[in-house]
Order: structure tokens, then sequence, then C-alpha cells
């Protein structure tokens, strides 16, 4: 088919913009690109999509999210959430055990059709639920399966709940990592999750290096995110938290190291001699009050720094607009935060995805998959190919995206969303969640 009549971003090396454009797809293949008159010329016996002047880009990329902690969206708790710990502990840790399978395989739906919904074709997930470890990497693909989303998944092994359970959290990833790696749609990856250096002792990060030894070098890690992290290690270990994950070997080009928020110099020089992966998200740091990470600095000293949610939104747009000021406002300079922000969703996030997926994402060009979105906005000021950020940052929002094709098939055609019943799937949710809530 024919994707055409419409503004093309092809986020491209050669930043192309398109007036009136149109992408030819074949299967799941993005197989040109160029102005709407000519590939409609060149190919007259494609079917023809006409977005009617929409604008026609890359699906988004969320590099970071939690499925699990859907069903935190509108719930009060009885106990405080004064700090980070006593949020984590009060919070998530006290919703997370309460999860079945079942909870898995809803909070999957939900976030996914949510994301779908505001365009964003690519999620990495790092989910918890111990009580329901066993099997809820499987089930959360499943249900990405059955909506057409792309994925990568994992469980982030801690000692908060003992070592049996621990053992199963090791179990689990290791399991769906093989299962991934003979899996060859390239529509899920898996990563093994960690949750923190302070929830997991040294005997556990042993049993990890063992288990994925000769396996896999791709990890998964909350990194730093409160400075509560880096007192355990200092305290324990005599360690920093990047310093005692490079003694276990954690660190690499397929590994993801979240936050960063309290990382020092020699820490971001690990990561960026390691070449592991930073993803920032901004509105979760602020919202748990841990400090603002330093994005600006890491940036310009090559660390491929990309950009997620932490499940605060599922939004791409939205994590956008904060990291932009978050940087300006922190830096009290209101230089900063632009050109950073683009180049985590636009340059990184794909980069990130590339370490993983046979073919490229987040870009428009030929031979790359055919993950697309269509945006239902129309430009109050010119939009060219110097222009087109600031209008995607300042003007967009997930809300207005019209049409989501993932791996060539449109998953929302129109805003609603083929895949699935979404009103029933919403529902459950909702039935599901009083039966929590009251535990809470």
């Amino acid at each position: 088919m024919i994707i055409g009549n419409g503004k093309i971003i092809t986020n491209d090396s050669f930043n192309t913009f398109i007036e009136n454009g149109a992408v030819l797809v074949r299967e799941n293949i993005i197989e040109d690109v160029g102005e709407n008159a000519i590939i409609k010329a060149k190919y007259p016996e494609e079917q023809f999509i006409d977005v009617n002047s929409k604008v026609i880009m890359p699906g988004m990329i969320c590099a970071h999210s939690h499925i699990y902690s859907a069903y935190a969206r509108g719930m009060s708790i009885s106990k405080p959430a004064t700090d980070f710990f006593t949020v984590l502990e009060n919070l998530w840790w006290s919703l997370d055990r309460k999860l079945t399978l079942e909870d898995v395989r809803l909070n999957a739906l939900t976030t996914y059709i949510e994301s779908i919904q505001n365009g964003v074709t690519t999620l990495i997930d790092h989910h918890s639920g111990p009580n329901s470890a066993t099997g809820s990497l499987f089930a959360i693909a499943d249900a990405a399966e059955k909506l057409g989303i792309r994925t990568s998944l994992c469980y982030e092994v801690s000692d908060r709940d003992g070592k049996e359970t621990a053992l199963k959290e090791i179990e689990e990833n290791i399991n769906f990592i093989k299962v991934c790696q003979n899996n060859d749609s390239d529509m899920v990856k898996a990563l093994f999750g960690l949750h923190a250096s302070f929830t997991l002792s040294n005997e556990t990060m042993y049993k990890v290096r063992e288990a994925m030894e000769g396996l896999y070098d791709g990890y998964h890690i909350h990194v730093a995110e409160g400075i509560e992290d880096q007192y355990d290690s200092l305290k324990k270990y005599g360690r920093r938290v990047v310093e005692r994950l490079h003694d276990f070997e954690i660190l690499g080009e397929r590994t993801i190291a979240v936050h960063g928020v309290h990382t020092n110099q020699r820490e971001i020089e690990i990561l960026k001699e390691t070449d592991t992966s930073v993803v920032h998200n901004p509105e979760s740091n602020m919202n748990n009050a841990v400090g603002c990470p330093p994005v600006v600095s890491m940036l310009r000293q090559g660390l491929r720094v990309g950009l997620g949610t932490d499940a605060y939104t599922n939004d791409m747009f939205e994590s956008m607009k904060v990291a932009n000021i978050l940087q300006s406002h922190h830096l009290c300079d209101p230089t900063a935060g632009f050109a950073e922000t683009k180049k985590m969703q636009f340059n990184n996030n794909p980069e990130i995805l590339g370490k993983y997926f046979k073919r490229k994402l987040g870009v428009l060009a030929k031979g790359a998959y055919a993950d697309i979105i269509t945006i239902d906005y129309d430009p109050l000021t010119p939009m060219n190919e110097s222009s087109w950020f600031g209008h995607v940052l300042f003007g967009m929002s997930g809300r207005l995206v019209n049409d989501t094709v993932i791996n060539g098939r449109f998953i929302m055609r129109n805003k609603e969303i083929q895949t699935a019943d979404t009103k029933k799937i919403m529902s459950e949710s909702r039935d599901r969640v009083k039966k929590i809530w009251p535990l809470m």
C-alpha cells in the first residue's frame, strides 16, 4: 500500500521533510519514500491510503515503562508515601505483590492500547509482580502479539521478596530470553531485568551472572534513581552503583541503565566506556522528587541517552515536552533541553532499538520496518526541514494521532483500534481494579 498525501517527517540522516509526500509499504517493510505524485505514478497498482494532509512520521518509541503499574491511576493508598523508599514500599511494591497473571494480562492490554492510541509503536517494559512472576513475561508477550505492537520485555529481579522468589524471577527472565532468541518475528525481544543495586545482594548478582553466562549480555536496570541507591551501595560494598554493576559485567552496549539521576562524573565515564544506554524519564523523576539527571552533560560526553516514561504516561509527546523544560529549568538556561530532547527521542531511541531489532526503527526510509503514524495536525506557522521538531514538541500530542501502523499493519485506523475490543478490555480492567484498590 501507499500511505500518502501528507506532510512527511522522515527522521532520516538528511533530516528530510516532504510537504506532500507518500510512503510505499510492502508487507512489513518501507520500500520507498518521496513526493506524493511521483510515488503514485511509480506504483500505480498499489492501494492508496489518502491521509488528507495529515502529518506522516515514524512511530514513537518508549524506551522504559512499567506495565505492572496500570492499576495505580486514580488509586489512593492508606500508608505514607513521603520519600523515595516509602513510595516504593507502600505504593509500587504493595501493588505489584497483588497482581495475578490475569492482572498482568489486563495491565499489558490496557497499557499497550493507550500506547498505540498515542502513536507508540515500540515499548520497552520492565515488569514486576513477585507473586505472579512465573509466566508473567509470556502473558505480556501474548497481549502484545494480540494487539500487534512491537515490544521488549524483562522481569526486574530483586531480593525484596526472599531468595526463593528471586530464583523464580531469574528463571522467568532466562526462559523468556531463550524463547525470544528462537522467535524470528522481530516483534518481541527480551532483556534480563534487575530492579536496582539496593535490592540486589552480591549473592543474587552472582546467580544472575551464572544464569546468563554464554546466553546473553543485555540487561535492564534502574541506576541511581534515588540518592538512597548510592548510599546503600557505598555503605555495603564500598562502590558507587555504576562501579558495582561494572564489577559484575552488567554494563554494555545491549544494557539499559535507567534514570542515572545521581551518577557522578566517573560513573558517566564508565557508562560511556562500556557503551551502555541510559534512559531518561523526566516526569517520573519530578513526581518522585528524586532530582534531575545530568542529561545535557551526558549527551555532550557522547552517551546514548534515550527517553522513556517510567509509566508516568503512555504519551511520548508529553514526555518530550517535560524533558525539554526540565533541563531548561534545572540548568537555568533557556537554550538547554530542546536539541537534547530531539536527540533522545529521534536519534538515540532508534539507536537503542537497533541493538535488538534486525531492521531500522524510528525512521521512514527504504528498508526500515513500516512503523508509521499519522497526526491530525494543521500547522499555524511554516513547517519544514528546519522547524518540524518545534511543531512536534510544541504543537503535537499523542491524542492527535489518527492512525498507527506497526509492522505494515493498521493497528489503529481513524482512532479505532483494529485488533481488540478496547471497550471490553477497559471495562474488565475497571471491574478487576475494584478488588485491588481496597487492599492498598
